[in-house]
């Protein structure tokens, strides 16, 4: 990696601080962990690379050549092709730094800690489907989901006979090999995970026949779960405890309730306020009107006023959506946006009743012509002034 540019590698430009260098070391880290990425080899070898700029910018020697020189290719002190020379990668663990600043990674891998040490089980994450009501008024319901358990039979030993399990005679138990290297600076002390017991630090001889030595077997959980008052679309509800149980008598792991919440035909919601457009004819809005207004507590009787313009908002308190999780009660509003209809067709009475209202008010159905009144106020040689809104 050395053409590249170790500050652009962590998302920082040449001087950055300390606290910035380890800041952005461990955001990006947790993003491109292979516990989180298992199988994915682009966000390992990122991760790995994450990992080799760190340790040259934390270093404050390795950080000033790198700062001088640019570069960490030299002749007879670094290596080709990357890395430093005398300094072993090719038994690097890319979970050491991560273990370093966080005590290993909480999940299903295994780098960066001892395997044999108790180890939290994987957190599950799980979708449920809301109907509108349902996240607006809560509701009880049940999921399935699928988990790793401890196995019955062996109690999460993973052997046949828990006592005739033995400790590692290469690693003595630590699952780890610690080796010393003569480097440019000075002795350095690489560990790297044991070849014989591959990081378990014990020897199974028998394993169990019903999880295979693995300690877990995949089961059915069914929980019930109950959802608040209040809760929106991709709001996340942590079941502590239900996920994967944990290894070597780790704590388990959780469950990550992702709520999706289906759209509703009339309502419209933004936080704890509801929205609903309400179409009444011309007529009604200029008589004024009273109408029953859907609400999700169920239809309200609402006196709207005569001369009512379209596009008049009003507000129904306490109509919205509850407050997640509060104690008094408290609401949102509903507002209601009202639309007055244009009739598109007409009967002939219809037609003929209006065309009296336009009489009535000095008005004609036809362009550029005026009304009786009008008509008798021209034959009288009178001008008519008509006012500025």
């Amino acid at each position: 990696m050395a053409n590249k540019d170790y500050y652009e590698v962590l998302g920082l430009t040449k001087g950055a601080t300390d606290d910035e260098i380890k800041r952005a070391f461990r955001k990006l880290a947790i993003k491109y962990h292979p516990d989180r990425n298992q199988g994915d080899k682009g966000a390992e070898e990122k991760f790995k690379e994450i990992n080799e700029a760190y340790q040259t910018l934390s270093d404050p020697q390795k950080k000033a050549q790198y700062d001088q020189f640019g570069t960490t290719d030299f002749q007879g002190g670094f290596g080709q092709g990357g890395g430093y020379a005398g300094y072993d990668f090719g038994g690097f663990d890319v979970g050491d730094i991560f273990n370093q600043f966080f005590g290993g990674f909480q999940g299903s891998g295994n780098s960066g800690q001892q395997r044999n040490a108790p180890r939290r089980g994987e957190d599950i994450e799980y979708y449920l489907d809301l109907t509108f009501e349902e996240a607006v008024f809560g509701a009880q319901k049940e999921i399935e989901i699928q988990v790793e358990e401890t196995c019955a039979t062996c109690h999460g030993s993973g052997a046949k006979d828990p006592s005739k399990k033995q400790t590692c005679p290469k690693c003595h138990g630590t699952g780890r090999i610690r080796t010393q290297r003569q480097t440019m600076f000075g002795n350095m002390m690489t560990e790297t995970v044991c070849d014989v017991c591959h990081g378990e630090g014990e020897i199974i001889s028998e394993p169990c026949p019903t999880c295979h030595g693995q300690g877990r077997t995949r089961g059915t959980r069914r929980i019930s779960v109950n959802i608040p008052k209040g809760v929106d679309n991709n709001n996340v509800i942590p079941l502590r405890g239900q996920g994967n149980a944990g290894l070597k008598g780790g704590p388990s792991g959780d469950v990550h309730l992702v709520l999706r919440v289906r759209p509703s035909k009339t309502f419209v919601r933004r936080g704890t306020n509801i929205f609903i457009d309400k179409h009444i004819d011309m007529a009604q809005a200029a008589l004024g009107i009273q109408t029953r207004v859907p609400t999700v507590d169920g239809d309200v009787s609402y006196n709207i006023p005569a001369g009512t313009q379209s596009g008049t908002v009003f507000r129904l308190k306490g109509k919205g959506v509850p407050v997640v999780n509060s104690r008094s009660d408290q609401r949102g509003d509903q507002f209601v946006n009202v639309i007055v209809d244009t009739p598109q067709k007409l009967n002939a009475e219809q037609k003929k009743a209006l065309e009296a209202y336009l009489m009535a008010s000095g008005l004609s159905a036809k362009e550029g012509t005026e009304g009786k009144s009008a008509s008798s106020s021209s034959k009288s040689g009178k001008k008519r002034k008509f006012g500025i809104f």
